[in-house]
């Protein structure tokens, strides 16, 4: 077996791309990455089947696992008992560092959508989370301001985020052939990182996104046992938690948390990532499928509130931490702003502490006291929310099918949001910053992926606005070149706009915006 890195290997890089870390990944590779690749497959025919009629559903032939009422996931691991609070990320320096010490429970380090895959992202990255856990990172800005962290006991517990299953890893080729983003993700953290944690009395523990089913779940946990028992970390240690975010998944939350039952600890509701995918899904299935301006598709609409409530159900059923969704929001200097973002954030924060979620996601340092505040006064001096069982709550298929039934309309306001957001994220991307605060939101990739499949639906159903426009290609592009006029340096965003207008306006459905935009990386 042979293991070539094709990019650049700067200073420190042996510290990550050891000999024991490619070993490793090359052992994933040849066990795992044929079976990822069958799954992606898998992928592309469940949504041809929909395409001809047919429909998700809860799986029949798994109904069984479902109704045994004996089987529960592993007990929450050190660090992970309390997650009133979690706050997502890139693991640049500077955000390393005010993650790590933001007051929140749990960081989520991203080096999935908050992130761009460039070769420095991704080995620097776990370069900064070794540091981090070595105490051994600062960080002092171009105006002098210096960032360290505070004692231990008072930082964020480390959970990592790699990539998705769809992501190639074009620098590192195991015997010719490109690897797989999320195993390389996994491997150069786990390798570097995951005995020091366990050193420290935590563990090494993760955030898996995008998956779609049981099966992708149970290609996870074979990752883990084949990872530990060649580290010689005990089987168990490594724990992870389920990203909710395609509308497949929410199909089968209950299989996956049995398929990481030792490893898991628990679901994530992920709203951008679900919406762009129930648009993917059944984006040939018209009308009933299709959703209003981004912005208004709230969380107490039908399918996403019969979404978050079977969530909470299942993951308390099988003693698995339920955590709520992003709050976006960020301070802005405008005091009206920030009264709105607050006032939303708060009301959205008591909806998930009463409805049982455990914690929940903010995006900003400034946001950890709200979102704690709120928890702990449902939480009190209790940890979590597991003994809340929910049994009242009994969500049916057609209830999470249920799009039809979601209130408001397209405008051109919410097309032209649309545009300019994706067009302002995707420059961002391009240039290496995978988390952009836009409009007073801080957006990724998530964000990008809703506004182009919005696009793209609403024009292959041609759409009608509220200002009685059609929404057709020439619409779009006009619109890109408008709002475009209206940011600063217009020629910057020349390669945006046109990887924009290439996904949003193509014939066939690009599965994901950001595999295009890679391969445009060197």
């Amino acid at each position: 077996m042979s293991v070539d890195i094709l990019g650049p290997m700067h200073e420190r890089y042996d510290e990550i791309l050891s000999e024991r870390a490619l070993e490793l990944i090359g052992l994933l590779h040849q066990e795992l990455n044929g079976r990822r690749l069958e799954l992606l497959d898998k992928r592309r025919e469940r949504v041809a089947e929909i395409a001809a009629g047919g429909s998700l559903g809860f799986l029949p032939e798994t109904a069984a696992l479902r109704d045994d009422p004996s089987w529960r996931v592993a007990d929450p691991a050190p660090g992970l008992v309390d997650r009133r609070v979690e706050i997502t990320g890139p693991t640049d320096q500077k955000m390393t560092i005010n993650a790590l010490n933001s007051g929140a429970k749990v960081w989520l380090a991203d080096q999935e959508d908050a992130n761009t895959p460039t070769w420095d992202n991704v080995v620097g990255g776990q370069l900064n989370l070794l540091d981090a856990i070595n105490r051994k990172i600062d960080f002092t800005s171009e105006a002098g301001k210096s960032y360290q962290l505070k004692p231990d006991e008072e930082l964020a517990t480390i959970v990592v985020r790699p990539r998705g299953w769809h992501l190639p890893e074009k620098h590192l080729l195991v015997d010719g052939e490109v690897t797989s983003g999320s195993l390389v993700d996994f491997a150069l953290y786990l390798a570097a990182s995951g005995q020091l944690q366990l050193d420290r009395g935590q563990g090494p523990y993760f955030y898996l996104p995008k998956m779609e089913s049981h099966l992708e779940a149970r290609l996870w946990n074979d990752a883990f046992v084949l990872a530990q028992e060649f580290l010689g970390i005990p089987r168990g240690t490594i724990r992870a938690t389920v990203l909710i975010e395609t509308y497949p998944a929410a199909f089968e939350m209950e299989e996956i948390l049995y398929e990481l039952r030792e490893h898991s600890a628990g679901l994530n509701a992920g709203r951008w990532d679900f919406m762009f995918s129930v648009i993917k899904t059944y984006r040939t299935r018209g009308s009933d499928f299709q959703l209003p301006d981004r912005n208004s598709v709230t969380m107490t609409v039908p399918f996403m509130r019969a979404y978050t409530e079977l969530l909470v159900r299942t993951c308390h059923k099988r003693g698995a931490h339920a955590i709520g969704g992003m709050a976006a929001f960020i301070p802005s200097k405008d005091p009206a702003v920030n009264e709105q973002a607050f006032a939303k954030v708060e009301a959205d924060k008591t909806r998930e502490a009463g409805d049982g979620f455990d914690g929940s996601w903010v995006a900003h340092p400034g946001m950890v006291d709200i979102c704690k505040t709120v928890f702990t006064s449902v939480l009190g001096s209790e940890p979590n929310q597991l003994g809340k069982l929910r049994e009242d709550v009994d969500v049916t298929a057609e209830q999470l099918l249920d799009v039809a039934s979601t209130p408001g309309e397209v405008t051109e306001a919410g097309l032209r949001n649309n545009v300019s957001v994706a067009i302002q994220y995707l420059a961002a991307w391009l240039e290496g910053t995978g988390a952009v605060g836009i409009f007073n939101l801080m957006e990724d990739a998530a964000t990008a992926e809703i506004s182009r499949s919005q696009i793209w639906q609403w024009r292959h159903n041609k759409v009608v606005l509220d200002t009685g426009t059609t929404v057709t290609g020439d619409l779009v592009t006009q619109i890109a070149d408008e709002e475009i006029a209206k940011l600063d340096d217009p020629d910057s965003y020349a390669e945006a706009r046109k990887t924009f207008l290439e996904v949003a306006l193509a014939d066939d459905y690009i599965d994901f915006l950001t595999l295009p935009a890679y391969e445009q990386m060197p």
